[in-house]
C-alpha cells in the first residue's frame, strides 16, 4: 500500500473528505487524521491517530533490539575468544547476552515513548501551527478515487507520499471492526 499525506486547517472539510472516501470504497482503517487537537477530531467522529502511534515506540524498540543483538553477539564472541567458558561454563555468558539484548530492547522502547513517530516528525511544525494532516493508505486501484476526491477540496494540499501500512494489518483491522459490530 502507498500512503498519501495532505494538510488542512479545517476539521469540517476533513470530515467531508473522510465521508466521501468511505462511500467510495476506501475503508475507515485506511484513513487517519494526525493532529494536536484530538478533542476536535473526536467531536467530528474522525479516525484519528492513536496516542500510541504518535510516539516512536515500535521503531525505537526495534532499533534497540538490533543494538542489543549486536551487543549479545559481541558478548559471546569475547567470551569465546577469552577461553573463560572452557574453565567455567557458557551459562553466565549466555545469560549476560540475554540480559544485554533485553536491556537494549527495553531502553529503545523507553526512548521511543519520548519521541514523536519518525514518520510524522516532518509535520511537527505544521501541527504546532494548528493544522491537521490527513493520510490515506491506498491500493493502486484506489488511486484514482483518492485523486478525484482530493481535487474536489482545493483548500487541502498534498504534501507527500510514502510507504503505507502493510495490507494485512489494514485488512485485519477491518475484520476486527466488523466483528465488533457483529458481537453483542
Amino acid at each position: 500500500m502507498q500512503r498519501f499525506y495532505y494538510i488542512s486547517d479545517n476539521v469540517d472539510e476533513l470530515e467531508d473528505i473522510e465521508r466521501s472516501l468511505e462511500t467510495s470504497g476506501i475503508a475507515t482503517e485506511q484513513i487517519h487524521i494526525l493532529t494536536n487537537d484530538d478533542k476536535e477530531v473526536a467531536k467530528h467522529h474522525l479516525h484519528g491517530v492513536s496516542s500510541f502511534m504518535k510516539k516512536d515506540i515500535v521503531h525505537s524498540t526495534l532499533v534497540g533490539a538490533v543494538i542489543g543483538l549486536i551487543g549479545s553477539i559481541l558478548v559471546l564472541v569475547v567470551a569465546a575468544l577469552s577461553s573463560l567458558p572452557d574453565k567455567f561454563t557458557w551459562v553466565p555468558f549466555i545469560f549476560l547476552a540475554i540480559i544485554v539484548l533485553g536491556f537494549c530492547t527495553w531502553e529503545g522502547g523507553l526512548w521511543g515513548i519520548q519521541e514523536p513517530n519518525h514518520q510524522f516528525r516532518r509535520f511537527q511544525k505544521v501541527l504546532d501551527h494548528g493544522k491537521h494532516i490527513l493520510f490515506v493508505d491506498i491500493d493502486r486501484d484506489q488511486q484514482q478515487t483518492l485523486d478525484m476526491i482530493a481535487s474536489e477540496h482545493p483548500h487541502m494540499k498534498r504534501v507527500g507520499a510514502g510507504k503505507g501500512a502493510p495490507k494485512w494489518i489494514v485488512r485485519s483491522q477491518e475484520m476486527f471492526r466488523r466483528f465488533m459490530r457483529w458481537a453483542p
